[in-house]
C-alpha cells in the first residue's frame, strides 16, 4: 500500500469503511498517524476492529477535538443535498475534509525517485460515460505493450491500496464525481475528460456543481496533458480554458461526431476510423470497424480515442495501440457479449444507467429486443425515444415499469417486471440477426443492489435460457 504522509503522530478520522475507507484506515497506519473510524453499519465497524483499528461515534458531541482530518468515502454526501452530519460537524469544527484520492496524490511520490531512470506518472480519467472502459483499456494496451502499469480508483482495488510505484510505472486511475469532488489534491500528469451528461444531480446541486466536479481534476493542479471529449459545450469550454491557443498541444480535443482540424493535436473517430493528426497532418490511423470484441458501437470509438490519445502521450507508436485495442476484451457490463444462439445476439449492457448511454448503446447494434427499465434519473427518458430506431420492441422490467413503459412513444412495448420475464419473452420473440440488448437507461436500486448484479441476473437468465 501507500503509506499515507503528513500525518505522523496525529489522529486522522475515516467515516465509511467500505473498501475505499479500510484502504485508508490502513495506509493512514502505514503513515504512521492513528486512524479512528467510524461507520454506521455495525458489521463494517466489527472488520475494521478484527484487524485492530478503533472506532469512535464521530457523531458524539465534541468528537473532532484533536483531529487532524476526517477522511470521507465516497459514497458519503458533503454539500448536497445536504452534508452528512458527521461531516457537518467537521466542517463546524473547523477540520480538513479529504478523501482517499487527495490522500493519495498527496503521498504518492518519493524520495526513492530521485533514483529512478523513468518517473512514475498517473493518468486519471473522469467523465458521465465510457470512464471505466477507458481506463482499463488505457491499463491493457499498456500492460501489452510491456510497460509497468496498474488500475486503480473507482475501478478495481482503492487507490492507497496500490503498491508504492516502481521505475517508469503507470497508474491509470478512473475517478468519479464524488471522488474529485473533494480531493484536497488532484495533481495527474495526464487527465482524461470523455464526455457529460446528467447523472448525480441530486449529489451536486444540479448540472453546473456536477460539471465543476468533474473540472476540478483540470483546475487543481493542471496536469501536463488534458484529453478532452469536445462532443459536448462543456468539453469546449474547458478546452478554451486550459489551452492557450490552437496550436497548443498540452491539450488533444477528442470527437466521434467531426473532424478536427486546426494547428495543434487532435484525435477523431469518423465512420469507424480512428485519426489522429498534429499540425494539420495526419500522424496515425486505426479501422476500429474490426475490433467488434470490445469496442463496439460509437460510444466505444469515443473510448478509443481517448486511450489512444494517452498511449501516443505516453510514447507508443500507433501501430503498438492498434495491437493492445484489438486484444481487449471489454468489462463486464458494459456492451459485453453474453451468448449468441440461433443467430440472436445476448448483450449485457447494465451499466447503461443513464439515458446519454442507452443512447449510445442503441445506436451500436441492429434490430434490438431492448430490456429497459429501473429507477428512473432526474430528467426523465428524454428523448431517448427519438434514439431507438433500431428497435423492434422494448420489454421493460422494474417496480414502476408500466410508468416507464408510457414514456417511450413510437416503440411496441412490453411490461414484464421481472428480468427473467424480459429475456424468456424477448427470446420467444426474436429471429436470426435480433441483439438482445439489456441497457436500462435507468438506475438499479429499486431491484437490485448495483447495475453489477442487475448484470449478473440478465447473464443468468440467458444461462438458464440456453442450457
Amino acid at each position: 500500500m501507500i503509506p499515507v504522509k503528513g500525518y505522523e503522530g496525529k489522529r486522522v478520522a475515516v467515516l465509511g469503511l467500505g473498501r475505499s475507507g479500510l484502504a485508508t484506515a490502513r495506509a493512514l497506519a502505514e503513515g504512521g498517524a492513528t486512524p479512528l473510524c467510524w461507520d454506521d453499519n455495525p458489521a463494517a465497524r466489527e472488520r475494521v476492529e478484527a484487524e485492530g483499528f478503533t472506532c469512535q461515534d464521530l457523531g458524539k458531541q465534541g468528537a473532532f477535538e484533536d483531529i487532524a482530518a476526517l477522511i470521507v468515502s465516497p459514497g458519503i454526501p458533503h454539500l448536497y443535498p445536504e452534508p452528512n452530519p458527521v461531516v457537518a460537524a467537521a466542517l463546524l469544527a473547523g477540520v480538513p475534509v479529504d478523501n482517499d484520492i487527495g490522500l493519495f496524490f498527496r503521498s504518492f511520490a518519493t524520495p526513492e525517485w530521485d533514483n529512478f531512470e523513468t518517473i512514475p506518472r498517473v493518468v486519471a480519467v473522469t467523465g458521465s460515460n465510457g470512464k471505466s472502459t477507458t481506463s482499463a483499456l488505457i491499463h491493457h494496451v499498456l500492460d501489452t505493450a510491456g510497460r509497468r502499469t496498474q488500475l486503480a480508483g473507482n475501478i478495481g482495488r482503492s487507490a492507497l491500496d496500490l503498491p508504492p510505484p516502481e521505475d517508469g510505472d503507470v497508474v491509470v486511475l478512473e475517478l468519479s464525481s464524488y471522488q474529485t469532488d473533494l480531493a484536497r489534491a488532484l495533481t495527474p500528469d495526464i487527465a482524461v475528460f470523455t464526455n457529460l451528461s446528467p447523472d448525480h444531480l441530486d449529489r451536486h446541486g444540479g448540472m453546473g456543481g456536477y460539471f465543476a466536479a468533474k473540472r476540478r481534476l483540470f483546475a487543481e493542479g493542471g496536469p501536463d496533458r488534458a484529453v478532452i471529449g469536445v462532443d459536448e459545450v462543456e468539453g469546449q469550454f474547458l478546452v478554451n480554458q486550459l489551452s492557450m491557443g490552437p496550436a497548443d498541444d498540452r491539450v488533444i480535443p477528442i470527437s466521434v461526431q467531426r473532424k478536427l482540424t486546426g494547428p495543434g493535436w487532435q484525435v477523431f473517430v469518423k465512420k469507424g476510423f480512428l485519426s489522429e493528426y498534429r499540425k494539420g497532418r495526419q500522424t496515425g490511423s486505426i479501422d476500429l470497424r474490426s475490433i467488434n470484441k470490445g469496442l463496439a458501437g460509437v460510444h466505444n470509438h469515443q473510448n478509443a480515442a481517448c486511450a489512444y490519445a494517452v498511449c501516443r502521450s505516453l510514447g507508443l507508436a500507433p501501430r503498438v495501440i492498434e495491437a493492445g485495442f484489438a486484444s481487449f476484451a471489454g468489462l463486464p457490463h458494459r456492451s459485453q457479449v453474453v451468448a449468441t444462439q440461433n443467430g440472436v445476439t445476448f448483450v449485457n449492457d447494465s451499466k447503461a444507467t443513464n439515458v446519454d448511454a442507452a443512447k449510445m448503446a442503441l445506436g451500436a447494434f441492429k434490430r434490438i429486443r431492448w430490456i429497459c427499465g429501473g429507477l428512473e434519473k432526474e430528467g426523465g427518458l428524454g428523448d431517448l425515444s427519438a434514439h431507438a430506431g433500431e428497435v423492434v420492441k422494448a420489454y421493460v422490467i422494474g417496480r414502476e415499469a408500466a410508468g416507464f413503459a408510457l414514456q417511450l412513444k413510437d416503440v411496441e412495448t412490453e411490461v414484464c417486471t421481472t428480468m427473467d420475464a424480459a429475456v424468456s419473452q424477448a427470446f420467444r420473440d426474436a429471429e436470426a440477426g435480433d441483439t438482445i440488448l439489456l441497457a436500462p437507461a435507468a438506475a438499479s436500486f429499486d431491484q437490485y443492489d448495483s447495475f453489477e448484479k442487475r448484470g449478473e441476473e440478465f447473464i443468468r437468465c440467458i444461462n438458464g435460457l440456453l442450457d
